[in-house]
């Protein structure tokens, strides 16, 4: 699977560095084979909304685009999650 990330404009650095998160952190959510790590779900306008821990502990949002003729993903951003979007996915965790 291929990664490309969208690169702000003004910084001129992907996007999701703004969110203090990096390539590999993104990467992980994505090629991690536990399922009860992610969950995978539509947004609107064709993006998806990946939610997913890392190995070592992060629990990241991840908003995404996959080009359905490659295996490519463009990742739109990502951040940590927190609050109310935090406890939602621990509570669909411990449903599986």
């Amino acid at each position: 699977m291929e990664f490309h990330y969208y690169i702000d404009p003004a910084a001129q650095v992907p996007h999701i560095h703004l969110h203090d998160v990096c390539e590999e952190e993104v990467e992980e959510v994505f090629l991690c084979t536990l399922d009860r790590y992610s969950d995978d779900r539509p947004g609107i306008e064709g993006v998806r909304i990946r939610f997913g821990q890392t190995e070592s502990g992060r629990h990241l949002k991840i908003i995404y685009k996959r080009d359905p003729d490659r295996d490519h993903l463009f990742v739109i951003t990502a951040y940590e999650m927190r609050g109310k979007t935090l406890a939602a996915f621990r509570r669909r965790k411990n449903r599986k």
